[in-house]
This record gives structure tokens, C-alpha cells and sequence, in this order.
């Protein structure tokens, strides 16, 4: 081979490998370890955002766990605040981190996009608990609450919100003692669970459903006002006497110095993938119920959200 031909043998070769890796124009950071709600949350809407052709390029998900998402919230806070291409999932596990002042911030650092969709919360044991049923559990937690090993998300997280509100409708008498092991999301917990670790976890649907679908736990109550689509033989807390659901919204926000044409322009783009098959298809297959609320409405919505959150910690003693 010439000198000549070998250098356009090279030049093809990079230029097909440049063209056939990813193009990335749109970022999404999933404030969590792989595998959890929010990393499906930036994955789902993302692949959707490509395939209907509203980002350039593919979505670049960026796992970013700590602090329950307070090192995601602080990092786009400081130095992503006027990122267009850039946004973050979120939940009401969020708002229920600044209405207990958890993060560095509060909901006017950061500008809101929309929900697409609510889980639900399950409570969930391992596949060779010898809790059948919601009943069993909480007798266990009223006659040896020392051996009943909770988890999921921080203290005072959404996940132990809805876990104290479960024994404390089941007749639970100081449930502030119950005992609490936080994890950096469902996922992480329900693995240490099926360990043996721990006794029982309290998390979202989501979080849960691929382990509930191979067998390796056993979910005990859903906490929804209606058996859940995709997993109808499921009793929620509400059929079995305990009046506690748990809904946990999926959605998006950006930076608080995003601008209004820049907000609005994400608004929409995530109106049409809301809108999409696609959407509805993932959505019901991962439990989530779809649920549209943007813009200001969206802002309104999280505001009495936060309200109510502090005042259900302040109630079981998270805050004062």
C-alpha cells in the first residue's frame, strides 16, 4: 500500500468512527446510581426525545447520586444555572428534601418544567419474608419493632414519610423509633434486602417493579387509591384497613437562570413526548400512572406541595 493510500485509508477510518459515534446536544443528570427512578426518568424521556426527533443527537444521561439530589440540585445551581441544553429529573422526593431544608436551596433556585407521570409507593418485602401481608408486618412492627429493619431513601426522605404514615395508620405507637436505613435510592436498598440486610423497604413502584416481576419480592401493599395497571393482584394499603396512599410525581426542572423562551421551549418538547405512544407504553410498563402539569401550574402545584410536606414532617416529628 502506497504512503498516500495509507493516509486516506486512516482518514476514512476516522471519519467513519466519528460518524458513527453518539452525538450528544442535550444532557440530562439523573441525581441517582443507574437503575433507580430518576436514571429512569432521564433514560425513558430521553430515548423519546430522540426518536420523535425534538433534541439533536441522542440524550446524554449523567448519573449524579449524593445527598438524595442536593449534589445534582447544588452543582446545576453554581455552575449550570443558564445551561439550555441541560435538565434534571426530579420528584416529590425532592420537594420533600427543601421542605425539610435538606438542600442547598429552595424551589425558586431552580425552574420547574413539568410532570409527566406519578408512581405510586410500595411497601415490599423479600420474596422469602414470612410477612404475607400488610397485616403481618405491622403487627410485627407494634409487637417487636426492634426487629423490623425499615429502608429506603434518607430519613425523613418521601420513602420514610410514607413508611411512618403506613405504621402510624396501622396503630403503631412511636414510630419515630422504628428503625430507618437510608440508601441513595429504592434500588440500592432492595438489593441490600434481598441480602438480608434489612427487613422491609419502602420506595416507589418503579423502583420495584423488575424485582417484583422476577420473583425476588414480594410487594405487600401499593399505597394508591386503585390497584395499579400493571400489577392488578397487588392490594393497596387502603383495602387492607391502612388509609395512606403515597403517589411520587417523575418530572423535570432546569436552571433558575434558564430563560422564559429557553423554559418554554422544554415545556413543550416534553409536552410532546407526554402526548407520545411511546410515553404511555414506558410509563405503563414501569407502573407510573401519566399526569400532565407545567408551567405555572407546575410552580403552583409544588408550592402547596412543599407547604404540606413540612407540615406531615413537623406532625411525625421529622422537624420541629
Amino acid at each position: 500500500m502506497t504512503k498516500l493510500n495509507t493516509v486516506y485509508t486512516a482518514a476514512a477510518v476516522l471519519i467513519g468512527s466519528a460518524l458513527a459515534a453518539p452525538a450528544y446536544a442535550t444532557e440530562c443528570i439523573a441525581p441517582s446510581n443507574p437503575g433507580g427512578g430518576w436514571d429512569f426518568t432521564c433514560r425513558s424521556v430521553g430515548k423519546i426525545l430522540t426518536e420523535l426527533g425534538e433534541v439533536d443527537g441522542n440524550v446524554q444521561v449523567t448519573n449524579m447520586p449524593g445527598g438524595v439530589g442536593a449534589v445534582g440540585f447544588a452543582h446545576v445551581a453554581a455552575d449550570r444555572s443558564d445551561d439550555a441544553d441541560l435538565i434534571i429529573a426530579t420528584s416529590t422526593v425532592a420537594v420533600t428534601q427543601i421542605a425539610q431544608s435538606k438542600y442547598p436551596g429552595g424551589l425558586e433556585d431552580a425552574r420547574f418544567l413539568a410532570m409527566l407521570g406519578a408512581d405510586v409507593g410500595v411497601i415490599a418485602v423479600d420474596a422469602d419474608s414470612p410477612y404475607r401481608t400488610l397485616g403481618d408486618l405491622t403487627a410485627a412492627m407494634q409487637q417487636t419493632p426492634d426487629q423490623v429493619i425499615g429502608a429506603g431513601d434518607g430519613a425523613g426522605s418521601w420513602d420514610h414519610i410514607r413508611y411512618l404514615l403506613v405504621a402510624k395508620e396501622s396503630g403503631v405507637e412511636n414510630i419515630t423509633g422504628l428503625r430507618w436505613v437510608q440508601f441513595d435510592g429504592g434500588t440500592e436498598a432492595i438489593t441490600q434486602m434481598m441480602g438480608g440486610q434489612i427487613t422491609v423497604v419502602s420506595t416507589d413502584l418503579g423502583e420495584a417493579s423488575g424485582f417484583a416481576e422476577s420473583g425476588d419480592i414480594r410487594l405487600l401493599a401499593v399505597l394508591s387509591d386503585e390497584p395499579v395497571p400493571a400489577f392488578p393482584d397487588i392490594p393497596t394499603a387502603v383495602s387492607q384497613g391502612v388509609d395512606v396512599t403515597g403517589y411520587n410525581w417523575r418530572g423535570f426542572y432546569t436552571g433558575k437562570n434558564v430563560s422564559d423562551a429557553d423554559h418554554d421551549a422544554w415545556v413543550a418538547r416534553l409536552e410532546t413526548v407526554y402526548n407520545s405512544d411511546q410515553w404511555k407504553q414506558a410509563a405503563t410498563n414501569a407502573g407510573l400512572i401519566p399526569n400532565w402539569i407545567a408551567g405555572a401550574d407546575f410552580q403552583a402545584y409544588l408550592a402547596d406541595q412543599e407547604a404540606e410536606i413540612a407540615e406531615i414532617s413537623r406532625a411525625i416529628g421529622i422537624i420541629k
